[in-house]
């Protein structure tokens, strides 16, 4: 499966935006250009979390985006789901009953086998996400980089 590169963009902003502190509103542009990321690419991504609750947005000069909530209470699938939707990865389309191979009704018709099992593979995939809260990346994320919090609180000071 292949991920919308914005589910990237949201996760680092939300953790961005977590570690600039202080519920201090941050404008797309600014997100953006930590990363060099187009800011109207970033800004729909910002807008989708938005309509999620993951962030908050504040319009005029001194507004900008904050977390809505702790990064305790935002788990990976909050952010895919807000970034590519609700729907699963996979959709049958029950091609089995289609053309020469066409499967013989028995009226009593067992699921498809490629369905069942892309959806036991797509449950565990979102039970993982669902685990996994922004805090938990976070914690690993300053143990491998422990500058890397104040480094971007500096630039966001001094731009």
């Amino acid at each position: 499966m292949k991920m919308n590169e914005g589910v990237e963009w949201a996760l680092h902003s939300c953790l961005n935006l977590d570690w600039i502190g202080e519920g201090r509103a941050v404008t797309a542009a600014r997100l953006a250009a930590y990363h060099a990321l187009p800011t109207a690419y970033l800004n729909k991504q910002l807008q989708a979390l938005a309509r999620a609750g993951i962030v908050t947005s504040t319009p005029g000069p001194k507004g900008g985006f904050r977390l809505a909530r702790p990064l305790e209470r935002i788990t990976l699938m909050d952010v895919v789901v807000a970034i590519e939707g609700p729907d699963e990865a996979f959709r049958c389309a029950e091609i089995r009953q289609q053309g020469p191979g066409e499967m013989p009704h028995t009226g009593h018709e067992l699921p498809c086998a490629f369905a069942e099992s892309m959806a036991r593979a797509e449950l565990a995939w979102r039970k993982e996400l669902a685990a996994c809260t922004l805090a938990d990346v976070r914690e690993r994320a300053q143990r491998r980089a422990p500058a890397a919090r104040e480094t971007l609180r500096r630039w966001f000071e001094n731009s």
